[in-house]
């Protein structure tokens, strides 16, 4: 007689997470900057800053390299990684 393993009673390791209003479910644990830009289709492109939005607080900016522990309903955002303002130079 063999045993046999019933996976409907595992536990979901699984949390949902949102990014720029979309959701995602990843493993629990932690996830580098780099795991989170892959996260959307097309990737989070290199010119655009990875934020925690964190409400109550300050929001944190996710540095290259860095990792977040992630939990269920975490957000996060993305914005111009620099903001390019025109000019108000006159011209003579």
């Amino acid at each position: 007689m063999t045993a046999q393993h019933d996976d409907s009673k595992k536990p979901d390791r699984t949390v949902q997470i949102k990014i720029d209003h979309e959701h995602y479910r990843v493993p629990m644990g932690s996830l580098t900057e780099a795991q989170l830009r892959a996260l959307p289709e097309p990737d989070i492109a290199a010119n655009r800053d990875i934020w925690e939005d964190r409400p109550g607080d300050r929001d944190r900016k996710i540095l290259p390299g860095e990792s977040v522990e992630v939990r269920n309903g975490q957000r996060f955002f993305t914005a111009p990684g620099q903001i390019n303002p025109g000019t108000s130079a006159k011209q003579a």
